[in-house]
């Protein structure tokens, strides 16, 4: 028992020593607003979690008169933060006075700051315009209950010429809100997957599918990660969503015709979904897939298996700008852990790189089709 308290109190003060060699920088923001009813408050949201990680209704700022809202936030020094305010939602996020959804702002915390933002509209405040539209038959399923994670709808998408009389096969895919409806997307363009979908189909370039849109909720980050709401959330959608599309719509329910998709983290929970459940997924699409992000490394988890190689096809994607750079090392070790297993590019193993693309929907939208042909070209 000595000797474990002592290598306890030898890795505690390890841990501190590192974390006190880390210097912090303190940022202010400071919110001038006029355009708030009674209730509303103001919300920031960004690319660390003290910013919510990107969840917009997380981090609220404290109201200190009827027009100035204020919080004061640390950073590591030389961290780029990137950051948006909302009023809780991507609907009600702060635009520009040209009714324009803004760029991320975003500035290197060298030193203490104090910034001073002026906001005069908001989303919901006005006729803002979007990229895409809603194309073709579309289906809302509202507040679909899961166990130990929070209802969120479910939005299933039809192919054209839908006909309950034959049956078709089904791409399951995260972060719901940006697939198909500029309006609810995170930042007013959506992946376009409707569209694209139609166009290939009507062109006789791949079969006719069905794709179901699975809504995010402000617990994304630990629903798409390995933690208790992670299998949770990959319980809901097996145990839940799955039977319930089974039973409401024309579905191929084998293995071989049910596919899951999606980016970011939301790549990281598809290859997690298809590596664990063999029986239910043959085929995952991962853009940008976050397999190697801040304290975690599922790509060493698949290094460490010593299984024998799963029946599954991979399509992994990458851009190369932004947080896309910062991915492509746990993109490529997860790459080479696949490959020791004997996974074969061309074959079972499919890798786009695209090194002009950031990491954003109208980036994925434009290699959306990528997969569609590879998983379910003719």
């Amino acid at each position: 028992m000595k000797n474990f308290i002592n290598v306890l109190l030898i890795t505690l003060i390890y841990f501190i020593s590192i974390k006190g060699q880390v210097q912090m920088i303190n940022i202010t923001f400071q919110v001038n607003t006029k355009n708030l009813s009674h209730g509303e408050a103001v919300y920031i949201t960004g690319n660390h979690p003290n910013l919510g990680d990107w969840s917009p209704g997380v981090v609220k700022l404290e109201k200190v008169d009827e027009e100035l809202w204020r919080i004061d936030l640390e950073f590591p020094k030389q961290f780029k933060v990137e950051y948006k305010f909302s009023k809780g939602s991507w609907a009600t996020e702060a635009v520009t006075d040209d009714d324009e959804v803004p760029r991320n702002h975003s500035l290197v915390a060298e030193k203490d700051t104090n910034l001073f933002i002026e906001i005069n509209k908001w989303k919901d405040q006005v006729k803002y315009k979007t990229a895409g539209q809603i194309y073709g038959d579309i289906v809302y399923h509202r507040q679909v209950e899961g166990k130990e994670i929070k209802p969120r709808d479910i939005i299933v998408w039809l192919p054209p010429g839908y006909n309950e009389n034959r049956k078709y096969p089904v791409l399951y895919m995260h972060d719901g809100q940006n697939l198909f409806d500029p309006a609810t997307s995170s930042f007013g363009v959506d992946w376009q997957l409707d569209e694209t979908a139609h166009r290939l189909i009507t062109e006789n370039e791949i079969e006719p599918l069905i794709i179901v849109g699975i809504n995010n909720t402000p617990d994304r980050i630990d629903e798409y990660s390995p933690t208790a709401k992670g299998i949770a959330y990959m319980k809901f959608i097996v145990n839940v969503v799955k039977p319930f599309i089974d039973k409401n719509y024309a579905t191929i329910t084998g293995r071989e015709n049910t596919l899951i998709g999606g980016s970011s983290m939301g790549g990281l929970i598809s290859f997690m979904l298809a590596w664990y459940y063999l029986d239910v997924f043959s085929k995952a699409a991962c853009f940008s897939p976050a397999f190697k992000y801040r304290d975690f490394n599922f790509a060493a988890v698949i290094n460490e298996y010593k299984g024998e190689k799963k029946n599954v096809k991979f399509y992994i994607d990458n851009g190369g700008v932004d947080l896309d750079a910062k991915l492509q090392s746990g993109v490529d070790q997860m790459i080479s852990s696949l490959k020791s297993l004997g996974y074969t590019e061309e074959e079972d193993l499919f890798i786009v790189i695209d090194k002009e693309a950031p990491h954003n929907e109208a980036a994925w939208a434009k290699r959306a089709w990528k997969p569609l042909k590879i998983f379910l070209g003719k």
